[in-house]
């Protein structure tokens, strides 16, 4: 079976912003492009992408749950971890400073090339959200996808479907090897 190959994409981060003494939004850092060839390459990762940052289901349980379990994973064989979301940096840093987040890292997927690249760029635009991140976890090894785990498509009994892209499926999955 041929794997499919993770394109180079460049995302831009963003890193030095600091909040002002009197509040208000951190400014003054600088733009950080972060090549996918780079930070794939050579490594076994896991990337997490979900529809938004500051939204309920990622912010109650899923990013939290990858960052509690961050050290067990990668005693997996792991060898980093990130989170994606169609968000842009400031609010993908923004995010991980309110949630405390230390150890995930974090992708602005900002024109969703990642989440598109994977099949996975859905259209939210019924809540507001316009194109997203369907929310979904890969193993990439070496810029190759190993495997992925995809959440099931939203329905009236279960509007934001969650357990297929968890940490303890994931964990389940690397166990099993």
């Amino acid at each position: 079976m041929i794997k499919d190959m993770i394109p180079q994409i460049t995302f831009m981060a963003r890193t030095g912003d600091v909040e002002p003494e009197d509040g208000g939004c951190p400014i003054g850092g600088s733009w950080l492009p972060m090549d996918s060839i780079e930070m794939f390459g050579g490594k076994r990762t896991i990337v997490f992408s979900l529809p938004g940052a500051f939204t309920p289901t990622c912010s109650s349980q899923q990013l939290p749950g990858f960052e509690e379990n961050y050290e067990a994973i990668k005693e997996m064989g792991i060898d980093e971890i990130y989170v994606s979301s169609v968000n842009d940096g400031f609010v993908m840093n923004a995010w991980a400073e309110k949630l405390g987040v230390e150890k995930v890292k974090v992708i602005p997927d900002g024109n969703g090339y990642f989440a598109e690249a994977l099949g996975q760029l859905g259209d939210f635009s019924v809540i507001g959200f316009g194109s997203r991140s369907k929310r979904f976890a890969v193993v990439i090894n070496d810029n190759e996808v190993e495997k992925m785990f995809v959440e099931p498509a939203a329905t009236k009994e279960n509007e934001d479907p969650y357990g297929e892209s968890s940490p303890e499926t994931v964990m389940a999955y690397l166990a099993g090897q």
